[in-house]
């Protein structure tokens, strides 16, 4: 079976958050019994000569974006039995970031129509096409009003992992981006709060939806929690379904981390964790003491709790506890970061950008970690974290409700973290204080979460069955 995915990024070579990470493993995990490629931009990003020395240009071409013609290059390498094609114009894609620019909408609509023009041009032919968030949402639209007989047994699929961005554009765009007319958005099938949705025509278009956890699934189906998705996922509920996602334990595992000060495995954790510890808050000129050390990798924006949370990591402080965060995101959550580091500057250190070295000493050294999402599909933080015998607290939505077992009601024999169900100030202080008396006042009862923690298995064997049963579901029907 020969399977494509199509994303905005995908490890090695490009990366702004748990996207890339799952691309990139699931086409791995899955490269061992199938052929699998990635379609993705080539942005200015991808520096390293690791891999621009082995890349292979194998194709160019105009692209129509309506009236505009631009330049279009494919090129090619493989990495760890994945096919790469990457799609390089220095108009859309010769940036100093991936996202955030004025022109998204157009930049991917180029995007998807360059892809189009690169599978009517490849002689392979795939049979599934795997679609990533709403950056290609358009694309099976695309390929289906074209009558192409190449096309005409192609399966595709979707995955939502963040509803959030749902891809929304003025109708009037369609012809000026798409070249094409505005019956798919007048019947519905494209429209969405009155704009395109590029993730919705993903959504009535594809022959199988997922979503990252089946918690989220249900989510999704309900109107409270659905990013405005529900009434178009309850159409399509009998093929939508939920696969959690899982970790790459090449990358994360603490007994071959390169990155962390000292290797350990689940008969030394407790005396290793505790000297990743000291390494790091030496580092970081933080107090080295007895108090626990709560870490956080994360995009520093709303969806990830910093409402609550950063009252609350005042609340820690306060208390004599440190803290260390890595990530960027929104400015104002970042200055507030910043101003209480100013004010607790050997308890508190802020980390702004990503440092993929400094978040394994994170998930390594910490006690805690914390994760009060205010919504969060699948999370792969929570599961790195158990990894490493670091006690994840977190709110019991999504995908963290699906991975963390809380501790209450004296289940200490499966436990592995600490969790609450309320978005509110109150309730994450609550858990925190729960958190504290485990550590402080239980000692056994917190080593024992930890050991159930490195017991987790969440790695992608598992997952990446699912998504195989699901497309030789599709293929079958032909």
């Amino acid at each position: 079976m020969k399977i494509l995915m199509v994303t905005s990024e995908a490890n090695p070579l490009c990366k702004t958050g748990g996207l890339a990470d799952v691309v990139y493993s699931l086409s791995k995990s899955l490269a061992r019994k199938e052929e699998v490629s990635i379609f993705l931009p080539f942005y200015t990003q991808i520096v390293s000569p690791q891999w621009k020395d082995k890349m292979i240009k194998i194709d160019d071409f105009e692209t129509k974006v309506s009236w505009r013609a631009q330049h279009s290059e494919i090129y090619y390498l493989q990495i760890e039995s994945v096919n790469y094609y990457l799609l390089k114009n220095d108009q859309y894609f010769s940036r100093d970031k991936l996202y955030g620019f004025e022109d998204d909408t157009e930049r991917f609509a180029f995007f998807v129509l360059a892809c189009k023009q690169f599978l009517e041009r490849h002689e392979s032919i795939f049979e599934i096409i795997h679609l990533h968030d709403w950056q290609p949402g358009m694309l099976p639209l695309l390929l289906k009003r074209s009558n192409n007989p190449k096309f005409s047994n192609l399966k595709f699929v979707l995955t939502i992992h963040n509803p959030a961005f749902r891809g929304y554009f003025d109708s009037y765009f369609l012809g000026d981006f798409y070249g094409i007319d505005d019956k798919s958005y007048r019947d519905g099938t494209i429209r969405l709060n009155n704009m395109v949705s590029t993730l919705k025509a993903a959504i009535m278009c594809v022959d199988k939806i997922t979503t990252v956890s089946s918690t989220h699934a249900n989510e999704l189906l309900n109107d409270t929690n659905s990013q405005g998705l529900n009434n178009c996922l309850e159409l399509r509920k009998d093929d939508f379904i939920g696969i959690l996602n899982g970790i790459d334990y090449k990358e994360f595992s603490p007994n071959f981390d390169s990155k962390i000060a000292y290797k350990f495995n689940q008969k030394n954790f407790k005396n290793k964790k505790l000297l990743n510890k000291e390494a790091l808050l030496k580092e970081k000129d933080l107090v080295v003491d007895n108090a626990p050390l709560f870490g956080m990798v994360s995009r520093l924006t709303w969806q990830k709790g910093l409402d609550i949370l950063i009252p609350n990591i005042r609340y820690l402080l306060e208390k004599g506890n440190k803290v260390i965060v890595l990530g960027s995101g929104e400015y104002k959550y970042e200055q507030q970061l910043e101003a209480l580091q100013s004010q607790f500057p050997h308890h508190l250190s802020i980390c702004i950008g990503y440092n993929d070295t400094l978040a394994h000493k994170i998930y390594a050294a910490s006690d805690f970690f914390l994760m009060p999402s205010l919504f969060e599909p699948c999370g792969l933080s929570q599961m790195i974290s158990l990894k490493y015998a670091t006690v994840p607290i977190v709110r019991l939505i999504g995908g963290l409700k699906d991975t963390i077992i809380p501790y209450m009601n004296g289940n200490i024999e499966v436990a592995n973290g600490f969790g609450f169900y309320n978005y509110t100030n109150e309730a994450l202080k609550s858990t925190l204080d729960w958190c504290l008396n485990v550590y402080d006042e239980h000692p056994d009862e917190f080593t024992a979460l930890q050991v159930n923690a490195l017991k987790a298995q969440n790695n992608w064997h598992n997952s990446s069955n699912k998504y195989l049963k699901v497309y030789k579901q599709l293929v079958k029907k032909f």
